[in-house]
C-alpha cells in the first residue's frame, strides 16, 4: 500500500475511535493567533496532534497543535487548532495530511483561515478578507503519484473558493455591520517576510494579501471534492519601502490576529449554521 494512504488511514482510525460515533460535517483550519475560535466550540473532544499516529506536530508561533471535535453553529465540526507549514520542514504530503484525514472522517466543506499581510492599498490592519482566489508559489501538494481514491489527476481550480458560501458570508457580515474585504491570496513558502520589491511584484500580479500557508490545504481539499471557504485576517501592511519603523514582527502578527478573532469566530459560526449541507459524504 502507498505509505501516504497508510498514514492517512491510521490517523483516521485513531481519531474515529476517540470521536465515538460523531460524524463531523465541517472542517476548520485555524491560523496564527486564530485558535480563539476553538473557545466557541461546544461539547469538546480535544486530541493533541502528538498523540495521533503519523500526524505531524505544529511548531509555529500561535499554533496550539490540537484537533478539536464538537458543535459550532449547530453542526458537528472538527477543527485544527494550529496548522502545519512547509517552512517547518514538512513535505507537502504531511502539511496536507490533516485535510485528507478530515475528508475521510466525512466533512463536506473546509473553512480555512490565516493571518496575512495586506498588499491592497485599501486594506487596514484588522480587516477581514474573504479569499476568492489564490496565486500559488509553494510546491503543489498533488505532485507525485495521484491518490485516486480521493480525486482526479488534474483537479480543476477555476472556482476553488465556493461562490455560494462567499455570498452567504457577505449577507451575514452585512447583518453584523462588519465590512469585509475580498481578494486574492498570494501563497509563499516563508519563513521570511517579503522584501519591498517582492511586495511590489505581488501587487502587480494581482494579489491583495500574502501569507505562508492555506493554498496547499485548499488544493488538497478541492482534490478531495470538498467545498472551501477561506478568510484572511490582515495583521500587517506589507512594506514597499525599506523603513525600519514598519518592519514586520511575528509576535505582533499573532497579537493583531487575536484582536480580530472574535469577529471572525462569530461570522464563521453563523455561516456554518446557515450553509446547506447534504449529510454524510460516506
Amino acid at each position: 500500500m502507498d505509505t501516504r494512504i497508510e498514514r492517512i488511514n491510521n490517523a483516521t482510525a485513531y481519531v474515529q475511535g476517540l470521536l465515538k460515533g460523531r460524524k463531523p460535517q465541517v472542517g476548520i483550519i485555524l491560523g496564527s493567533g486564530l485558535g480563539k475560535l476553538a473557545d466557541k466550540i461546544e461539547d469538546l473532544v480535544i486530541i493533541p496532534y502528538k498523540e495521533i499516529p503519523g500526524f505531524p506536530v505544529s511548531t509555529a508561533v500561535g499554533h496550539k497543535g490540537n484537533l478539536i471535535s464538537g458543535v459550532l453553529g449547530g453542526r458537528q465540526v472538527i477543527a485544527m487548532q494550529g496548522r502545519l507549514h512547509y517552512y517547518e520542514g514538512y513535505p507537502m504530503d504531511m502539511v496536507t495530511l490533516p485535510v485528507r484525514v478530515m475528508s475521510k472522517l466525512g466533512i463536506e466543506c473546509l473553512f480555512v483561515s490565516n493571518a496575512a499581510g495586506g498588499l491592497n492599498q485599501e486594506f487596514h490592519v484588522g480587516d477581514l478578507m474573504i479569499i476568492n482566489d489564490h496565486i500559488n508559489t509553494l510546491p503543489n501538494p498533488l505532485i507525485g503519484p495521484n491518490m485516486e481514491d480521493f480525486g482526479p489527476r488534474f483537479p480543476d481550480m477555476t472556482a476553488a473558493y465556493d461562490r455560494d458560501m462567499i455570498g452567504i458570508a457577505e449577507e451575514i457580515a452585512s447583518e453584523m455591520g462588519i465590512k469585509l474585504q475580498k481578494g486574492t491570496y498570494y501563497g509563499t513558502t516563508g519563513p521570511t517576510y517579503e522584501t519591498p520589491a517582492e511586495v511590489r511584484f505581488f501587487r502587480l500580479a494581482g494579489a491583495d494579501a500574502v501569507g505562508m500557508s492555506t493554498v496547499p490545504e485548499v488544493i488538497v481539499a478541492r482534490h478531495c471534492g470538498l467545498r472551501v471557504f477561506g478568510m484572511s485576517v490582515i495583521t500587517n501592511i506589507s512594506n514597499t519601502d525599506t523603513v525600519a519603523k514598519v518592519l514586520n514582527d511575528g509576535d505582533d502578527v499573532v497579537k493583531q490576529a487575536d484582536l480580530a478573532a472574535d469577529r471572525m469566530s462569530e461570522l464563521f459560526g453563523k455561516l456554518i449554521s446557515r450553509m446547506p449541507l447534504n449529510g454524510s459524504r460516506g
